[in-house]
């Protein structure tokens, strides 16, 4: 837990390193500690150098060298790729959702050394489940996200932007109804999925 708890502190802490002068832009990000300068510049690099040093340390020495390399992935994934690519094109979201869709495949690597189908399934159930959730708060947060050139889908565009979130939704149905199939969880599973997908 606490390799994890400080991969992902690493990988945000860059990521707003990167982003202080599009933060600063932005109503929802303008209050960040690093916008409102409240932290340094150097002390939030060194911070999450260390935690990015010190958790995948910690995933390689004390779980296995598989969730550490996981671990590291999605540092490097979302703080030199995913965090970049927002203001260059609309394929950040689908890197985020990469991103996003890690945690259960280091929680699989870490309890049992390896990634199985199972952990494929819980993992796509968190990628696709990004592009509803995100594509519904970048609707809503447009203004903002064009003010500080963010390439979004709801500012690039919008008709795309609702589709890949219905296209997306609708996929969670099969990917739900495959966990029992892979023995991740019951079918009672997959029914009680059907209501909110």
């Amino acid at each position: 837990t606490s390799g994890t708890a400080l991969c992902s502190a690493a990988a945000n802490t860059i990521n707003q390193w990167i982003e202080v002068p599009y933060d600063s832009q932005m109503a929802r990000t303008r209050n960040r500690v690093l916008v409102r300068q409240l932290i340094s510049s150097h002390h939030a690099a060194l911070f999450g150098l260390t935690t990015a040093s010190v958790g995948t340390l910690l995933l390689w020495h004390m779980v296995n060298p598989l969730t550490a390399t996981l671990g590291l992935a999605n540092i490097l994934l979302y703080a030199v790729v995913y965090t970049p690519l927002k203001r260059m094109s609309i394929v950040n979201t689908w890197v985020g959702s990469l991103v996003g869709a890690m945690p259960p495949l280091m929680g699989w690597s870490a309890c049992t050394g390896t990634l199985e189908p199972g952990a494929m399934i819980l993992a796509a159930i968190l990628y696709a489940w990004q592009f509803a959730h995100f594509n519904a708060l970048s609707w809503s947060l447009r203004a903002d996200y064009s003010r500080a050139g963010y390439r979004m889908m709801a500012v690039t565009d919008p008709a795309l932007c609702k589709r890949v979130a219905l296209r997306y939704s609708m996929a969670m149905v099969p990917i739900c109804a495959l966990a029992p199939v892979f023995g991740v969880t019951t079918w009672w599973f997959a029914l009680d999925s059907l209501p909110p997908n």
